[in-house]
């Protein structure tokens, strides 16, 4: 089966054209189906054009129609009749268009804010920055700090909803441990329960003293 060359503009397209629900459409796209909300309320590839999967002949007429009739149906790629050539794995930093790559910074800002136990290497990984790019927005010597706002690397379009979920599931773990030693810290030292100590209680010398005080002693110092 062919994968879905052009996932958000194919789900453009669904979206304004057909009746299928956001998570038959996730997941003939690829996509979250959070994401696929995103795209119908405008929130995430706005102005995009949509692309016809059924000219581009990944999907079929009566394809669609199956999945309206019953939202459970889960639409299938058509067979391609061209020979598909696997293509190796690429390794390294994703390519990210020119007109993203002014964004990284924000997005970047917005792990170190919301998710700090995402390692550097997994957010250069996943959005195609730098380890100094990220060393800078964090101690905010990047040259355009003043300007950077923690943005969501999918309202960003970098990455998708479910690249950016694997990465925090596997991180997972990383802050769950992070929050704990941060509630240690915030509870401090204890104090220390009190110790009943017998001779703090031993006043017979006091008493003893106040015996041998008589009404002279008393009236002495208002004379």
């Amino acid at each position: 089966m062919s994968e879905v060359l052009m996932p958000k503009a194919t789900a453009v397209w669904l979206l304004d054209n057909t009746s299928l629900t956001f998570a038959q459409i996730a997941d003939f796209c690829g996509l979250h189906h959070l994401e696929v909300k995103g795209i119908a309320d405008g929130d995430v590839a706005e102005n995009m054009r949509g692309v016809d999967p059924i000219a581009g002949g990944i999907l079929s007429r009566e394809e669609i129609q199956r999945g309206e009739n019953d939202e459970s149906y889960r639409l299938k790629v058509a067979e391609s009749k061209i020979a598909h050539i696997p293509q190796p794995k690429r390794k390294g930093s994703r390519y990210t268009p020119v007109i993203r790559r002014q964004d990284k910074p924000d997005a970047v800002a917005w792990f170190i804010r919301n998710h700090p136990e995402v390692s550097d290497a997994q957010i250069s990984k996943l959005i195609g920055t730098t380890k100094s790019t990220i060393n800078n927005v964090r101690d905010k010597s990047h040259w355009n700090s003043p300007n950077i706002r923690p943005v969501d690397p999918v309202t960003l379009g970098l990455c998708t909803q479910i690249e950016l979920d694997e990465v925090i599931a596997k991180s997972a773990e990383k802050r769950r441990k992070m929050e704990a030693e941060k509630a240690l810290r915030s509870e401090g030292p204890g104090l220390a329960p009190a110790q009943d100590d017998p001779d703090a209680y031993d006043t017979s010398e006091e008493d003893a003293a106040k015996k041998d005080v008589s009404a002279d002693d008393v009236f002495r110092d208002f004379s």
